[in-house]
């Protein structure tokens, strides 16, 4: 069989990050119809890596149509915590880089206006860039002026020939969903003033090494990038990074400002200090990937002995939060209701619903006093903490937190 080509430079893909087997989509919760019809969709979830460019990417076996349907329903003004890392990064990007009435704040993927609102708020002229009609409405409900498109080079030379370039432009957590990274990243360079400025945020490759993330790859993520990929790509548009910050959010963050090659934008130490982290790491030589699959491995042995001996010992074990990630995980462990009696999640809409794959069912959060379950698995295990505080009641009748990686941890 012919290897697929890597979806940024085209180079055949000879290299396995990790197979996580056929996986339902990660964001495809079951009604009790879907279920009971038991014709459930599950496609190859195989991440590889480009020898030569490091990008390292998911097959494509899923049609875009299908995960981001029109019933796509992510909204990030749902986010207290989202709504004000957005506020801070208004605030910050409009005192560094001088913005007022004059200038233009371009964001791709504006969702439903939660970053937008805060430049406005300001006096500060902005356009949202949206593919999903039913965000874009909530955020010109939000008075923040918002086009249905997907953006691409063609969108970006179509915003320059209306006077449209930006001063900022901004395109958080996207990066990764875009199936065609280089027509992508083009439109920036279309767009943007000679002097202006370009921040992407996005997870960073290096912590879901590190920390063993493999539950952050599902099928709407394309691809996992890192700095040395990313950099690839900017230069194979007309575009360079000058400088980075470290985000605590999605397990760990980049947030890369960049701009044209030709403009006056210094690079700072920030910037060359990640450049030799990810070369001590070896992020740019193939054959430090190799040893992430026997990783994964160890991590879902030790969930299957801990749910083995939680059964054997009469435990109920239920799980918190019904994310895309915790499914992976469910999924690649062979995970079933017969092993987790109930999912809790605060999202009315994936109450009633099962787990895609492993069928669990999704029950509020006021359940969990009910069921009384003796461990809780918190599925994402980046809001913890958060979790623990709100569950902390479990303690009452003997209840204990579980965290599965990269090591199972009773908490």
């Amino acid at each position: 069989m012919t290897p697929p080509l890597c979806r940024f430079c085209k180079t055949p893909l000879l290299h396995t990050f990790v197979d996580l087997g056929l996986q339902p989509l990660s964001n495809s919760y079951l009604t009790a119809e879907q279920l009971a019809a038991g014709n459930e969709p599950v496609y190859p979830l195989h991440a590889r890596v480009c020898h030569q460019c490091f990008l390292v990417q998911v097959d494509d076996v899923v049609p875009a149509e299908a995960i981001f349907d029109a019933g796509y329903a992510y909204f990030s003004a749902f986010s207290t915590s989202w709504v004000e890392h957005a506020r801070r990064y208004a605030v910050a990007m409009a005192e560094r880089f001088s913005l007022g009435p004059e200038s233009l704040v371009v964001e791709v993927a504006s969702n439903d206006g939660y970053l937008l609102q805060h430049f406005v708020a300001m006096d500060v002229p902005v356009l949202g860039i949206e593919p999903t009609a039913n965000t874009a409405q909530a955020a010109i409900a939000r008075g923040v002026p918002t086009e249905v498109r997907f953006f691409s080079v063609a969108t970006g030379q179509d915003l320059a020939q209306r006077g449209l370039k930006a001063d900022l432009m901004a395109a958080n957590n996207v990066l990764a969903h875009v199936p065609d990274i280089g027509d992508f990243v083009g439109g920036f360079r279309e767009a943007l003033k000679d002097e202006g400025v370009l921040t992407f945020e996005f997870p960073h490759l290096l912590n879901l090494i590190e920390l063993v993330q493999f539950d952050t790859i599902y099928h709407e993520h394309y691809s996992y990038l890192s700095l040395v990929t990313v950099e690839q790509v900017l230069a194979a548009n007309g575009l360079r990074p000058f400088d980075v910050e470290r985000l605590p959010t999605h397990g760990g963050s980049l947030r890369l400002f960049c701009c044209h090659v030709g403009s006056g934008h210094e690079e700072t130490d920030a910037l060359r200090t990640l450049r030799a982290d990810e070369r001590a790491a070896g992020l740019d030589r193939i054959e430090s990937y190799a040893g992430f699959t026997p990783r994964v491995e160890a991590v879902r042995a030790g969930f299957q002995a801990y749910l083995a001996q939680a059964k054997a010992q009469g435990r109920r074990v239920a799980a918190y939060g019904a994310a895309a990630k915790g499914n992976t995980f469910l999924n690649y462990c062979g995970t079933t209701a017969a092993d987790i009696v109930a999912a809790f999640d605060a999202n009315p809409a994936k109450q009633g619903r099962y787990l895609p794959g492993s069928h669990v069912p999704i029950l509020s959060p006021d359940a969990v006093a009910e069921l009384q379950p003796d461990d809780v698995l918190i599925l994402p295990w980046n809001l913890k903490d958060e979790i623990m505080r709100q569950l902390a009641y479990i303690a009452q009748w003997g209840g204990r937190f579980v965290i599965a990686a990269p090591q199972v941890q009773i908490l």
